[in-house]
């Protein structure tokens, strides 16, 4: 029997993310990209999107690369996965975020939608986690919550920085789950 795409996308994260835990927790970090496609489901999100929201994190922090996720998923699959990595993890914070900020502007919608839902997920999981443990959530983060703030609230503007977006029903659902996300974790920023 020949796998889906998705069930693809899942053996190779696995396998890819398998040593790997969530900043400042023990649970498994493939957590995070299953997440991340469950909200791209559940918005109504085609395969690939779905497979590249499992990806997502592959390029940026494991050894895949790629050309190995083209080759396997194709050129979309890639381009999403690409639009969704960071470039050059060994510069500062600020600049990965700048330019991740920036990107965003005029990403392709398929780019924006995954990087939201990636987003809102992160988003639900600190306040999950700040439910928990109170405000040493933001104690995990080396910049600290008030950067972690303007990150959040630079990428909400970059996301609604082009209104004819806003008509994609995936992503109007995913990007009204993350405004209001935002507004409850930095309700005074």
């Amino acid at each position: 029997m020949k796998l889906t795409l998705i069930e693809l996308a899942i053996e190779l994260a696995c396998r890819a993310h398998r040593d790997q835990v969530r900043k400042g927790t023990d649970l498994p970090y493939i957590s995070h990209p299953f997440g991340v496609a469950l909200l791209l489901c559940r918005a109504g999100c085609d395969e690939e999107m779905i497979a590249a929201g499992i990806l997502h994190d592959t390029v940026e922090d494991t050894r895949v690369t790629l050309d190995e996720i083209r080759k396997t998923f194709g050129n979309r699959v890639g381009d999403i996965v690409e639009g969704c990595s960071e470039p050059e993890k060994s510069r500062p914070w600020e600049e990965r975020k700048a330019h991740t900020i920036r990107f965003l502007k005029d990403a392709p919608l398929d780019i924006k939608i995954v990087s939201c839902a990636d987003k809102l997920h992160n988003l639900r999981s600190i306040a999950a986690d700040r439910r928990r443990v109170g405000e040493s959530v933001w104690d995990r983060f080396n910049r600290g919550r008030e950067k972690q703030a303007w990150y959040y609230l630079e990428i909400l503007r970059s996301l609604e920085s082009r209104p004819e977006d806003l008509d994609d029903p995936a992503f109007s659902q995913i990007l009204d789950s993350f405004r209001k996300e935002v507004k409850t974790l930095f309700p005074e920023d």
